[in-house]
């Protein structure tokens, strides 16, 4: 417990052995019946007797009690009014006065029971986040007049370069530039295994040095840095309320100042027909201790605040918990193809050459694709297994969704999809049936063959897509600009429900607009993607989730969810946990309200005192604080 929690359990120690020393302390006779108001008789019907022991009790009432008592003479000085404080204090003064003394103590102190167990509860799930995301680093190392000096990782600039001992954590993100060791990355991803990292090799902060000695020169202020930006993340997830948290904030608006009435014509309205005042007030006072809502107005933002934290050990950052509720409603999932399926490391599987030989075929492709960082260029320019002299390419154009132009010694050189040569009209003439994307090639307006460039699915893909089937999810869309037979064969690998090729960025964005509209009511849709060239289609989808974002700031950026590497069974997992946490959600919200509806009921009829009304309050409260809690541990 913190200190401030510790002085609350203290105070309650304390309230609590004075209050069992009223209840055992004799009776103490006054001369003469003195009643404090006409219902304030005790249950022998002694007033000098009740005027006695009030003081007694008035003493754990105040040690634990005060504090509520000054909140709620603050919040009515400021206009706000309809609070548990005022509820509570109400009720237990007015305990107080008609002579129900251990019944008011015991309310003020198990309401302060309740609360330090909420605010253990929620200290709890803060520290699990707290040490989940223990990755700011505290120091880093830069040499200065020959000395290794630790610095405020705030201090050190751009182009800085820090040293990165064995078993400290990465400060900054950079690049290496001397040495190489293996990283812990657990913290970012909740993967146990070490990547390994060389000179050139990026790094990103919030990562643990495993073993060697490395140099790193600085790319980014700490502000901006995946370490800064991730925490960011996290502590700001609970302003983006779910849904259920903005009705039970409504609910509680309203409701408190309903009671409040409610409670007061139970108490005045019988009161003035029957006369009966000793009769109505206990029933009032035990209806507004029943009404108070702290059940519903803790364990609700409690509950996705475990489950954002649940996510997040396993190396998934939810930033809200709006998306946390949308993605337990998931219904229909669109993937990206290429990095998130697939391996998106693409090789050249065929050369098939009209009118030039093999080589020269796959070198001006090479020299074209050179300058671009498609995972398909790279490809080529692997498969040629050459250096490209950058001297030979001059006017190279990048014609989006199409492909490449560029004069190659001279020559005009097209190097790209069907819809580059449709547009260029050169005739193209396929006679293989590999499953791949085709690159075709044209020199000076003749068509000179095509590449064949393969890329496979990931080795969990088809897992992944299983667990989300058993998970809830009614249907798996996979988009992509590749060719139809490439998009054909990983779609009948892994098992998608439906599939579009040769589609461009735009046309991507079109067809996740007309999903949305074919969706079933309450429904949502997911696009998952690696957040850098899909960000248009991220920002569209009902939810956004990127993936393989270690270190990628437009995948933070663009995406609602983020999956810190390129596990895609980290989504059924997200999809399970957001589910789970709303189960919890629905749980509390009918347990408080039924509970809390039988007790008022009861409590109008006489049928309930004021120590159920304890339990209908408190109690109920700690119980689904509990069940809330259990979201802290998902697996």
């Amino acid at each position: 417990m913190t200190r401030k929690q510790k002085k609350m359990f203290s105070r309650i120690l304390i309230a609590f052995v004075v209050f069992i020393a009223a209840l055992l302390l004799p009776a103490i006779w006054l001369p003469g019946p003195i009643p404090l108001i006409s219902v304030g008789q005790d249950r022998n019907g002694c007033g000098g007797y009740a005027l006695a022991r009030w003081p007694i009790f008035l003493i754990p009432y105040l040690i634990i009690g005060w504090d509520i008592l000054w909140k709620a003479a603050r919040n009515i000085r400021n206009g706000q009014v309809f609070d548990e404080n005022f509820l509570m204090c109400v009720a237990t003064i007015g305990a107080l006065i008609i002579g129900e003394y251990p019944e008011a103590v015991a309310v003020m102190l198990f309401y302060q029971v309740g609360e330090l167990f909420q605010n253990v509860a929620v200290s709890r799930s803060r520290q699990s986040i707290s040490a989940l995301m223990d990755i700011r680093p505290d120091y880093a190392n830069i040499q200065r007049d020959g000395q290794l000096v630790q610095v405020d990782p705030e201090e050190v600039a751009v182009e800085d370069v820090i040293v990165i001992k064995a078993g400290e954590r990465v400060p900054l993100d950079g690049t290496v530039l001397e040495g190489t060791s293996a990283l812990d990355t657990a913290a970012l991803t909740g993967e146990s295994l070490p990547r390994d990292v060389g000179v050139g090799d990026e790094v990103i902060s919030g990562c643990v040095n495993l073993s060697g000695l490395l140099h790193v020169k600085v790319s980014k202020p700490f502000g901006q840095s995946t370490v800064a930006r991730i925490l960011d993340l996290v502590e700001n997830s609970s302003e983006k309320k779910a849904q259920a948290e903005h009705f039970i904030t409504k609910f509680a608006r309203y409701y408190t100042p309903i009671v409040v009435f409610a409670a007061l014509a139970l108490a005045v309205v019988p009161s003035l027909t029957t006369g009966q005042w000793g009769t109505w007030v206990p029933r009032a006072l035990n209806f507004l201790v029943v009404s108070c809502p702290c059940a519903l107005v803790i364990s609700i933002p409690l509950s996705f605040f475990g489950g954002i934290g649940g996510a997040s050990k396993q190396g998934i950052l939810v930033k809200g918990s709006n998306y946390l509720e949308a993605l337990a409603q998931v219904g229909v999932v669109v993937f990206d193809k290429t990095g998130t399926l697939t391996q998106g490391e693409f090789a050249v599987t065929a050369v098939h050459p009209e009118g030039i030989g093999e080589g020269e075929l796959l070198e001006l492709a090479a020299l074209a694709e050179q300058f671009s960082t498609h995972p398909i260029s790279k490809s080529i320019v692997a498969a040629w297994g050459g250096t490209p002299d950058q001297g030979r390419a001059a006017e190279v154009e990048e014609v989006a969704g199409h492909g490449v132009r560029a004069v190659i010694d001279g020559r005009q050189v097209l190097a790209g999809n069907r819809k580059l040569m449709d547009r260029e009209n050169i005739s193209v003439a396929l006679d293989h049936d590999h499953p791949g994307t085709v690159i075709h090639v044209a020199v000076e307006g003749k068509y000179a063959g095509h590449l064949v460039i393969a890329d496979r699915p990931k080795a969990t893909s088809a897992q992944a897509l299983r667990e989300l089937k058993a998970a809830g999810v009614r249907e798996t869309v996979m988009l992509t600009g590749d060719a139809q037979g490439a998009a054909q064969a990983v779609a009948q690998e892994l098992g998608l429900d439906q599939f579009y090729a040769q589609l461009l960025p735009a046309d991507k964005v079109e067809r996740v607009e007309a999903l949305l509209q074919e969706k079933k009511p309450r429904e949502t849709l997911v696009f998952v993607g690696d957040g850098i060239n899909d960000a248009p289609v991220l920002s569209r989808a009902d939810i956004g989730v990127a993936m393989g974002a270690l270190g990628s700031d437009a995948a933070i950026e663009a995406a609602d969810i983020v999956l810190m590497d390129d596990d895609l069974l980290k989504l059924p997992v997200a999809v399970r946990i957001a589910s789970q946490t709303l189960s919890i959600v629905r749980q509390n919200v009918v347990f408080a309200l039924g509970v809390k509806l039988l007790v008022l009921a009861l409590s109008a009829a006489g049928r309930a005192n004021m120590w159920a009304a304890v339990f209908a309050d408190v109690g109920v409260s700690v119980l689904a604080i509990l069940n809330a809690s259990r979201m802290l541990k998902a697996k």
